[in-house]
């Protein structure tokens, strides 16, 4: 047996809808949003950390292979 649905008038509909719209633009003004200059420092240390990890991760790679090649011959 199936349930009943169960209807929100459209009215009802549109006030959720635009109270949650009127939420999320008032949690937006909350935000502390990053100056230019910010996010170009922080872009930077996102990179540097990126290479500083692809060298060791690439120098952990080679190690292990010569390791590897050495044992498995």
């Amino acid at each position: 047996m199936a349930a009943p649905k169960t209807t929100v008038p459209s009215n009802q509909k549109t006030k959720r809808t635009s109270g949650f719209f009127k939420g999320m633009i008032a949690e937006l003004k909350k935000v502390h949003w990053p100056t230019k200059k910010e996010v170009a420092v922080y872009t930077g240390v996102v990179i540097v950390a990126v290479v500083i990890t692809a060298i060791v991760l690439s120098l952990v790679d080679t190690g292990l292979s010569a390791i590897f090649t050495q044992v498995l011959g």
